[in-house]
């Protein structure tokens, strides 16, 4: 029983920084940023687009 409330307490801390969302949260390296987000802040972080 208390893993399920672990479970449901880490969910819950998994927000995007910038907007508030809780779906598509890349949590690497700490930023916990959506994807969304992440789209339109990458370069200012310094994350380099390759083609």
């Amino acid at each position: 029983m208390k893993e399920k409330k672990d479970i449901r307490e880490m969910k819950r801390k998994r927000v995007c920084r910038v907007c508030g969302t809780r779906q598509a949260v890349i949590r690497k390296y700490g930023l916990f940023v959506c994807r969304r987000c992440f789209k339109e802040i990458a370069e200012k972080i310094g994350f380099q687009k390759y083609d």
